[in-house]
């Protein structure tokens, strides 16, 4: 089924306004982006366990998300290639990558742990607006580096 480009739009949007949320630690706008029942799963990179860990609901998934950034310095989600398609008039799916910097104090200065994420997505398009609802997260890989803050 071919995706027009005003659903195409609306889905890069959605990727964007959700690392706009997070970056922000925004609760409310995180959940808005969520089907009511969405399913958002970590892998075992991020959860610290042998298995993925699969959190539902819009504000459940909104308050984890933000609560496990909310002891960073800053973070920036940088949305780059984004794959969509189309299942149905209100389905689709998809794949976004993201360079998420989580940028932290350590000593006297500060480091970026730099993760190399991809999104697997499915969306939903609920009363004329596409939502995520399934995100999952697949660690590619991460380095540590040390940062410099400006503008501080």
């Amino acid at each position: 089924m071919r995706m027009d480009s005003s659903d195409r739009v609306a889905l890069t949007d959605l990727a964007a306004r959700y690392a706009q949320a997070v970056d922000r630690r925004n609760t409310t706008a995180l959940a808005a982006l969520f089907t009511d029942d969405v399913a958002f799963v970590l892998p075992p990179a991020l959860n610290g366990t042998d298995a993925p860990t699969e959190i539902r609901g819009n504000t459940v998934v909104s308050s984890s998300v933000v609560d496990a950034v909310s002891h960073l310095h800053s973070t920036r989600h940088i949305v780059e290639q984004q794959i969509l398609d189309l299942d149905s008039p209100t389905t689709a799916h998809g794949e976004a990558y993201c360079s998420a910097h989580h940028i932290y104090p350590r000593g006297e200065g500060h480091r970026d742990n730099r993760i190399e994420i991809r999104y697997q997505d499915s969306f939903e398009k609920v009363d004329g607006t596409w939502l995520f609802s399934r995100r999952e997260l697949v660690v590619d890989f991460a380095e540590d580096v040390p940062v410099i803050l400006l503008g501080q």
